[in-house]
């Protein structure tokens, strides 16, 4: 008698619980094994829920190695399943998982097709066993193909494609069937949920703070800390929900992609994404969300800009540092300043104990490192912090009271940006040049083995060597320049917020925390110099442009107002 196991399997999670899709599986199975009078069915039988036989290898799938390993103990002759696809529907791989067990004495029959073991010597078998499973991959590839352009249509319609609801939403049935006749979910916004979702844009837009600080700011309220699913905020669901345009009201599809076993994020360029918002789940407006993008992906950007081009709006760590620590800078060495902390101590008579206060601090890096420095080299923040806030209150007012300012700003920066694009043109040119004689010297490859170009092999493969370290860096200017032409439309959509939000912004700016200062100084300020007894504050715009005499001074050590300064 012959060892049968049947090896039962189900397509989908939601076929896990429906007892009467494996039942049947199971009955359909044991009737078949029953018409063999010489098989005798194990008590042992294998099982596996929701494994893509597409997807995955013999390899990735745990069932398939247990049967690999009982077979290797000689515990069983042959393997029953349904159909030939629940062995696998990979062209290559499955075969050679089959003709393994059939070395190891076992082989596999189905229930539609008989036996799929050939001989060992069947060479013909062997190769309609590869062609059962060519027709079995191409099958599979052409239903995962017509799955995914229906979603594209449908997610193009804004229709949400199913999965678990995002943070912000519940899903709900929507009182529609579809054609398998199931009662189909749609998007529902939570509203208690859709204003932490604000919360979280505000803190990331407007603070600039990181995906990891918006999570310890969450974890710290017990309200908000509540709200997260698993009681506690991480930076990878925060960052889920910051490049969701879910949010926005628009659905979207291919926001990753499967490459060998793990995902990885697409780039927003190759997103299916509907072709217009949803009203009904929109939690943040369209240009808030895709601003906040914006801002993100500078802030992540790997290629730091150089000093004369720090006039950006857009800070990468924003960890409640002081407030001036991005614009600020020594007035006798040029260096920037850094922030540090001073200690004061002392005695209390009646008791004896030592007490001591911090004071915060901007210190001069290049004297700190030992670098010679005539001067003072340390500033308190309380001491000149007040004064330079006062003087950019001053100054927003001064912005309140022409709104031709803000016409010039645009055009300049639409300026400053139609030179950037030819500047990136021309980089890019640069690039294609030698990315061009490089493919020249890969065609020239074979005559210099042999011997047919002027220059060896050797002389050859160093020249491309070097053309590629030249790509390198040409790649780089490029991504630089790129760069520097982002920063120019984020900064025209802050100069917009700017004249949005003008009338509020100076009792905003002297009651804001020391984050939210830090983000507005950075968006006026180009560089501060502090001495002793002189600050001079340079504004990114020189309102000598617009207003005809000099209009700020302060009496606590700011200098009259210069072109380009104050």
């Amino acid at each position: 008698m012959k060892r049968i196991r049947m090896l039962l399997r189900v397509s989908s999670d939601q076929q896990l619980d429906a007892d009467g899709d494996l039942s049947v599986q199971r009955k359909i199975l044991i009737e078949y094994i029953q018409k063999h009078e010489d098989w005798s069915l194990d008590e042992k039988e294998y099982f596996e829920g929701s494994k893509s036989a597409y997807k995955n290898t013999a390899s990735q799938r745990e069932v398939l190695q247990e049967i690999l390993q009982d077979a290797k103990n000689k515990e069983f002759d042959i393997l029953v399943p349904y159909k030939d696809d629940r062995v696998g529907r990979l062209m290559w791989d499955t075969p050679v998982y089959i003709m393994t067990l059939k070395n190891l004495g076992v082989d596999v029959y189905t229930v539609k097709d008989g036996c799929i073991s050939p001989e060992a010597d069947d060479i013909m078998g062997q190769m309609m066993l590869t062609f059962r499973y060519a027709n079995a991959q191409k099958s599979s590839a052409d239903t995962g193909m017509r799955v995914k352009d229906t979603a594209q249509k449908l997610v193009e319609q804004g229709k949400f494609m199913g999965g678990k609801a995002p943070f912000g939403y519940e899903l709900d049935y929507s009182g529609e069937i579809s054609k398998h006749g199931r009662a189909l979910k749609h998007l529902v916004v939570v509203p208690e949920q859709a204003e932490l979702v604000q919360y979280i844009y505000s803190l990331s837009l407007n603070k600039e703070f990181g995906s990891a600080k918006i999570a310890k700011e969450l974890n710290k309220n017990s309200k908000y800390r509540e709200l997260a699913s698993n009681g506690v905020w991480k930076s990878g669901t925060i960052t889920s929900i910051l490049t969701n345009p879910i949010y926005a009201g628009y659905t979207a599809y291919k926001r990753r992609e499967r490459v060998n076993g793990k995902y990885r994020r697409l780039d927003t360029k190759e997103w299916i994404i509907a072709s217009k918002a949803d009203k009904e789940i929109q939690i943040i407006e369209p240009d808030l969300w895709n601003r906040t993008q914006e801002k993100r992906k500078l802030r992540g950007s790997k290629y730091i800009k150089k000093l004369e081009n720090q006039n950006v709006t857009v800070i990468r760590k924003n960890n409640g540092m002081l407030p001036l620590i991005d614009v600020l800078y020594c007035g006798y060495c040029g260096s920037k300043l850094t922030n540090g902390s001073k200690y004061n101590y002392w005695t209390i008579k009646e008791t004896g104990e030592r007490k001591a206060s911090k004071i915060p601090i901007y210190k001069c890096q290049n004297a700190w490192q030992g670098v010679p420095h005539d001067k003072v080299y340390q500033f308190r923040a309380d001491e000149i912090e007040p004064v330079i806030f006062e003087t950019i209150a001053a100054y927003i007012g001064k912005l309140q009271e022409n709104e031709n300012v803000f016409d010039e700003i645009e055009k300049n920066q639409n300026r400053e940006k139609t030179a950037l694009k030819q500047e990136v043109k021309k980089e890019q040119e640069e690039a294609n040049k030698i990315r061009k004689k490089i493919e020249i010297m890969e065609g020239k490859i074979p005559d210099a083995m042999s011997g047919e170009y002027p220059l060896s092999l050797d002389e050859l493969v160093a020249l491309m060597k070097k053309q590629k370290e030249s790509l390198k860096l040409q790649e780089a200017a490029v991504k630089e320049k790129e760069l520097a032409l982002q920063n120019v439309s984020v900064s025209v959509n802050d100069w917009e917020e700017l004249k949005e939000k003008i009338p509020t912004w100076q009792d905003v700016f002297l009651n804001a925390d020391p984050e939210a200062k830090r983000v507005l100084v950075d968006r006026l300020i180009q560089k501060i110099e502090v001495k002793k007894d002189e600050i001079t504050v340079h504004f990114k715009i020189n309102l000598d442009e617009f207003f005809p005499q000099s209009r700020i001074t302060d009496d606590s050590g700011t200098t009259p107002y210069k072109p380009g300064s104050t």
